[in-house]
């Protein structure tokens, strides 16, 4: 009785299938490695312990613009690019910064200087575009040498007009005495 002789394991198809996906797994892994190190994720801040301890001047800039009553009404003309701020309050300074911040994309942050226009309490500014979708609304100004904020997360459309100093400060859970 003679036995088929036994064929080299390079001729059987088995092993070249195995091969095959141990192949393509590392071909494909390489790829996303070399995707990523490519495109990496654009961090907004990419120090978090400073921004961190930076809360409490954040919190004393909004503190001080509620004791000022501030609040400020503030509307974004697409077509013009147009940014007009009414402001109502106890601080009327001679320059106001509006800083309208993307919560994911350093690059579509815009900031804008705003300059008293003809009468009290309103600025103006220009955008060189149009901003639209969620924001992170931020108007600085100064009274008496101390900083104040306006800091509210909003929902920018086109045309549309925002109310920053109407809502309840964040992050401020214990109250001052």
């Amino acid at each position: 009785m003679q036995s088929a002789p036994v064929q080299p394991w390079y001729k059987h198809l088995w092993p070249w299938i195995i091969i095959g996906m141990l192949a393509t797994s590392v071909f494909l892994s390489l790829t996303m490695v070399r995707i990523a190190v490519e495109n990496q994720d654009t961090l907004v801040n990419d120090n978090y312990y400073e921004a961190g301890k930076g809360i409490n001047r954040s919190l004393d800039r909004e503190h001080l613009a509620q004791q000022l009553h501030m609040q400020a009404q503030v509307r974004l003309d697409k077509l013009t690019g147009e940014v007009e701020v009414r402001l109502k309050g106890n601080s009327q300074p001679a320059q106001l910064t509006l800083n309208l911040i993307s919560p994911t994309l350093e690059s579509q942050d815009r900031h804008v200087s705003l300059l008293p226009a003809n009468e009290p309490g309103r600025y103006t500014g220009r955008l060189d575009s149009a901003v639209e979708g969620r924001r992170f609304v931020e108007l600085l100004g100064e009274q008496d040498g101390h900083a104040w904020r306006l800091f509210e997360e909003e929902k920018l459309v086109a045309d549309g007009e925002i109310l920053l100093g109407d809502e309840p400060l964040k992050g401020d859970e214990v109250q001052r005495p």
